[in-house]
């Protein structure tokens, strides 16, 4: 009886070991995105806070779609669709954010208007790092110059008005966050006062998607991961029962 005990005490041992980590191995990664998001603190008192319109989570719903924004004078958009996903076999996630037939009209009487056929972002998270890009198809700046239909991260670009800086626009702003995700915003604009505070202050994002880290894939107590942890028990309980039952011999009797 007691050879028995030493076995079966080294196998629930292993086993709960095994279990213990397998939540921590299990864990997988994260991803959200959504097509529009607004805070703005405009003259004369007004605000204007939205969004996030079409908002997508790997944990549900993973995907949506908004048939689009209208705010007169600030933005107005056609179709959002966002998707979030996580494969639970390799610990990966992917997101991404599409805002059709954008034009932004915050700053119309300096830019002479914004407008885009379509902006994207997107982002995937592997067991070798976090990516993301940003896609501008059609993309009119009008005063404000040209960018790239595929910018680089972090590309600026300066709205003045009498040589003071009023606004800015990054065009595929890539943030590293403190978790080790990334958010990838297409397009984010922000007010900065200025003269007397003449435009506002306060922030505008169109297709935002944030990815990962990606998390461990296989849970061990599933799947392949379960033969692998049989095979382990194996390994470690036939040593321990074989060492209870010599030391059980070695006793001599009474």
């Amino acid at each position: 009886m007691r050879v028995r005990m030493t076995g079966l005490a080294g196998l629930a041992a292993i086993a709960a070991l095994l279990v213990g980590t397998a939540p921590a191995s299990a864990a997988p990664g994260d991803a959200a995105a959504h097509g529009a998001k607004l805070g703005l603190s405009l003259p004369a008192g007004n605000a204007v806070s939205a969004g996030p319109f079409a908002a997508a989570d790997a944990n549900g719903p993973t995907t949506d779609t908004f048939a689009g924004v209208d705010l007169p004078d600030v933005l107005t958009t056609g179709v959002i669709d966002t998707s979030a996903e996580r494969d639970d076999k390799t610990g990966g996630v992917h997101s991404r954010a599409s805002t059709a037939d954008v034009r932004l009209d915050l700053l119309k009487a300096i830019t002479g208007g914004v407008s885009a056929e379509v902006v994207e972002a997107e982002c995937s998270a592997t067991q070798k790092g976090v990516t993301g890009s940003a896609k501008l198809t059609g993309l009119d700046l009008g005063e404000l110059g040209t960018v790239d239909a595929d910018p680089a991260p972090g590309t600026t670009v300066d709205v003045d008005l009498g040589g003071v800086d009023i606004a800015k626009v990054v065009f595929n702003e890539q943030i590293r966050n403190a978790d080790g995700s990334l958010t990838v915003n297409a397009v984010h604009l922000t007010l900065i006062g200025g003269v007397l505070g003449s435009v506002g202050t306060g922030d505008l994002v169109l297709s935002s998607a944030t990815c990962g880290p990606a998390g461990l894939p296989i849970p061990m107590a599933s799947g392949a991961g379960l033969w692998i942890g049989l095979g382990v028990l194996g390994l470690f309980a036939v040593p321990a029962t074989a060492a209870a039952i010599r030391r059980r011999r070695a006793i001599p009797a009474v």
